[in-house]
């Protein structure tokens, strides 16, 4: 087993550097050279990334969800991608979920052992519910966690669609998902630290995966995250200038009343100003839009 590690890119050592015995600046120098590496990597695997986005939305229009799976860093990262996305898309904290081997607990300490059992991740699976619409990705920098193998394979039982986010070429998880996106970071500034560079590159592929998903689903309007939740006075402030933005109404006292009477929705606020609806029909007309703003903007009065 060690020596099988001992062949995987995250695992090599990156030339030996000296890293205790350089000045602080030339230290900084090193790893920020690194991380300056891992975007050209993720742009390298674009096609793959395209080819998850446009299956999974198909699935999640069909009323799927869409789940993390994944240990340590990897898992933590899933489960902060999952939590962020409700206050910024306004959809139901169900529709993305976060799962981590070890359970809760982990996410604050690491839970020995977990990663290494296939059971526990086919157990997982199993817990969460998946079904034959949902979508899961198992994330693990080696591509050969058995923990994340475990998901794989239960999740293609259940007829759901599986992806492999990994970070080393030909992994076992490669050929145990519908879909792969390997992203090759290589070896790590400080040998076998995953969280640095393959972490910073799974984290960026599910930025794109989330946010491109949720701009299929309707979620989005231009560049503007018209789903936001306005649970503080920051994000109120951006609701509003939202709906102004969108209705170009004009005066902030009447977008402020819109918002209000939309219960802080700002896709709703909008159309009730654009189409003089009250607050019942402008959701309704969203909700028969399947929350897409642009499509209920289309439609017109009848």
């Amino acid at each position: 087993m060690a020596e099988d590690f001992a062949q995987l890119a995250t695992e090599a050592q990156d030339g030996g550097m000296p890293l205790d015995l350089l000045p602080t600046l030339e230290l900084l120098q090193a790893i920020n050279a690194q991380d300056a590496l891992v975007a050209a990597a993720v742009a390298a695997r674009l096609s793959d990334i395209v080819a998850v986005v446009d299956a999974a939305a198909a699935r999640l229009r069909r009323g799927g969800h869409l789940h993390y799976f994944g240990a340590g860093t990897s898992g933590r990262l899933g489960v902060l991608d999952a939590s962020e996305i409700p206050p910024t898309f306004g959809v139901a904290a169900t529709l993305v979920q976060g799962h981590m081997a070890g359970g809760a607990a982990a996410l604050l300490e690491a839970v020995e052992g977990a990663e290494d059992s296939r059971p526990l991740g086919q157990a997982a699976v199993r817990d969460a519910g998946v079904g034959a619409h949902d979508v899961v990705v198992a994330l693990s920098a080696s591509g050969r966690t058995p923990y994340a193998l475990g998901v794989l394979q239960e999740a293609t039982r259940c007829g759901a669609l599986t992806v492999a986010l990994v970070c080393n070429s030909g992994s076992p998880m490669a050929s145990a998902a519908h879909h792969c996106i390997a992203v090759i970071t290589g070896a790590e500034i400080l040998s076998g630290s995953t969280r640095l560079k393959a972490g910073t590159a799974q984290k960026l592929v599910l930025n794109m995966l989330s946010t491109a998903l949720m701009t299929r689903l309707g979620r989005t309007y231009g560049d503007l995250m018209v789903g936001v939740q306005a649970t503080n006075e920051k994000l109120r402030a951006r609701a509003l200038r939202i709906v102004m933005s969108i209705s170009a109404e004009s005066s902030q006292s009447a977008a402020a009343a819109a918002l209000d009477a939309a219960a802080g929705d700002a896709r709703v606020a909008t159309l009730m100003l654009v189409h003089t609806l009250t607050a019942n029909a402008a959701r309704t007309r969203l909700d028969a839009c399947a929350g897409s703003l642009r499509a209920a903007l289309a439609q017109r009065n009848a």
